[in-house]
C-alpha cells in the first residue's frame, strides 16, 4: 500500500482503478483542493496488467502525476487484485482501515454497474459500501490493527461512465467545475499508457459529456453526483438562485 503521512481528510473518492476518480470527478476534486479542503484518493488496486502498460511502477507513478496536478493532499493504493477484484471481508476491512486512519466526513465511490467495461467497478461499489459501515463498528478492534472507529458523516456516489439512457436517480446533483474542467482533463493525460494517442477521442467525449452536465445545471461545466438520502434546502430562495438553468431548445422556440 503506498501512502503519506497520515492526516485527518474533508472527502475521499474511492475507485476500483487508477484514472477512474479522475475521470468520474476530477474536476470536483480540484474545486475542492481550490477551495482549502484535505482531499484523498483511494485506488483499490494498482491497475495492472493493462494492455499498454509496462508494468505497475509505471502506473503508479502516472497515479502520482494526476494526483499531484489534482492537489490532492494523499493518494493511497490498495494491495487488492485487478480483474480479481471482489466484494469479500478482507477487501472491506482494508478500506475501512483507510477511513479509520484518515477520518473523512465525505466518502464519495462509484455508483452503478459499467456494462461492457471492467465488473469491478461494481465491486468497488459494494466494497466502498460496506468500508464505510465497517469503519464505525465497535468492539472489533483486533480487526482494524487497533484503529479506532471513526463514523464517516456523508456518502455520496458517481457514475464513471456517461449514464445519459438512465433514469433520473433521487438527489441527483451536478458539482460546478467550470474553473477545473482543464484541471480534470490535464489529469488524466498523466495516464499516458491508458489514454496513448489512438484513444484521443477519450478526452472531447469527456468535455464534451462534463460540459452537458453543466449546461443543463447553467455552469459551463459539471460533475453529477447522487446523495443517499435526501438533500434538505433550509433556503429555498437562494438554492434555486445559485444555478440559471439553460433553457431546451423547445423552450426558446416557445419564447
Amino acid at each position: 500500500m503506498t501512502d503519506q503521512a497520515p492526516e485527518k481528510l474533508d472527502v475521499i473518492a474511492v475507485g476500483a482503478h487508477p484514472d477512474d476518480v479522475e475521470i468520474a470527478v476530477g474536476g470536483t476534486l480540484a474545486r475542492l483542493v481550490q477551495q482549502g479542503y484535505k482531499v484523498g484518493i483511494v485506488d483499490l488496486t494498482d491497475g495492472e496488467p493493462t494492455p499498454l502498460s509496462p508494468g505497475p511502477d509505471v502506473r503508479l507513478a502516472e497515479a502520482r502525476e494526476a494526483a499531484r496536478i489534482l492537489g490532492v493532499q494523499v493518494r493511497v493504493t490498495l494491495d487488492l487484485p485487478n480483474r480479481k477484484l471482489f466484494d469479500s471481508f478482507e477487501a472491506r476491512v482494508a478500506l475501512a482501515k483507510v477511513f479509520r486512519k484518515h477520518k473523512p466526513t465525505i466518502v464519495m465511490g462509484i455508483h452503478d454497474k459499467t456494462p461492457m467495461a471492467s465488473p469491478d467497478h461494481w465491486q468497488a461499489m459494494q466494497i466502498t459500501d460496506a468500508g464505510i459501515f465497517y469503519s464505525r463498528l465497535t468492539k472489533w478492534d483486533d480487526q482494524f490493527d487497533h484503529l479506532p472507529p471513526h463514523t464517516v458523516k456523508h456518502q455520496l456516489w458517481f457514475p464513471l461512465g456517461f449514464p445519459l439512457a438512465r433514469s433520473p436517480q433521487p438527489s441527483q446533483f451536478v458539482v460546478d467545475i467550470s474553473e477545473t474542467l482543464s484541471v480534470k482533463l490535464e489529469a488524466i493525460r498523466a495516464y499516458k499508457t491508458q489514454f496513448p494517442p489512438a484513444k484521443d477521442r477519450v478526452y472531447p467525449l469527456i468535455e464534451g459529456y462534463s460540459r452537458l452536465l453543466g449546461q443543463s445545471a447553467g455552469f459551463q461545466a459539471g460533475e453529477l453526483f447522487y446523495a443517499t438520502s435526501l438533500l434538505g434546502v433550509k433556503d429555498l430562495v437562494d438554492f434555486i438562485s445559485v444555478r440559471t438553468p439553460v433553457r431546451t431548445p423547445l423552450e426558446r422556440a416557445e419564447g
